[in-house]
């Protein structure tokens, strides 16, 4: 899987999604949780002869929301497991924003 089609697969939820952040303008805010922003965060490449000889992307998913939102955590899992990505889920509550922080780290091998 390429990072397009993880787009378009995160697309798919229906929640607002930003890669990266959101940019807010006066004219076009950021939006109201639950919404989903996901980020490149580190390369993990497989090397042997001296080469990068397997790409290993791994990135974040991050889900804001303002309360315990189990059916947005659900959209996002279930997009995941049909996909066959397997990901690492951790929690964050973001006093200061008053939000939660669901992150899911996923690998994407090949691309």
């Amino acid at each position: 899987m390429q990072q397009a089609e993880l787009y378009q697969l995160l697309e798919s939820i229906g929640l607002p999604l930003a890669y990266g952040e959101f940019k807010s303008t006066p004219e076009l805010p950021a939006p109201d949780p639950p919404f989903i922003v996901y980020q490149f965060a580190y390369s993990g490449d497989l090397m042997a002869d001296n080469r990068n000889y397997l790409k290993i992307s791994n990135f974040q998913i991050e889900l804001y929301t303002d309360i315990k939102d189990l059916v947005a955590e659900g959209l996002v899992e279930d997009v995941l497991e049909v996909a066959e990505l397997p990901y690492s889920k951790t929690e964050i509550t973001l006093d200061s924003e008053a939000m939660y922080q669901i992150i899911y780290e996923i690998q994407l091998i090949g691309g």
